[in-house]
């Protein structure tokens, strides 16, 4: 399974952006997709998860300003992130759990947000 993220980008603290990320390939059926970003010096951390049935779970540090959703029929998972901030700078990446004869994993390559103050 692939996936490809995009969205990425530089923008001022207060602004927005909108990440996607499609998945392809022998996808079969997709369980968990979710958000996951990392600075440099430090852990990988989860931004927010959602299930197949759309709940829903975020870090404290992104709850009220970040959105995760997904479109089941065009196998994507979308980040919607408003009022930004210079700690929300980070490589991020998608991630997505489902079953296609096997259970699998799959990360997209990541793609960098940075807000500047």
């Amino acid at each position: 399974v692939q996936l490809q993220a995009s969205g990425g980008g530089l923008v001022q603290a207060g602004g927005s952006l909108r990440l996607s990320c499609a998945a392809s390939g022998s996808i079969g059926r997709l369980y968990a997709m979710g958000w996951y970003r990392q600075t440099p010096g430090k852990q990988r951390e989860m931004v927010a998860t959602i299930s197949t049935g759309g709940n829903t779970n975020y870090a404290d540090s992104v709850k009220g300003r970040f959105t995760i959703s997904r479109d089941n029929a065009k196998n994507t998972v979308y980040l919607q992130m408003n009022s930004l901030k210079p700690d929300d700078t980070a490589v991020y990446s998608c991630n997505v759990v489902g079953w296609s004869s096997r259970m699998y994993e799959s990360w997209g390559q990541g793609t960098q947000v940075t807000v500047s103050s």
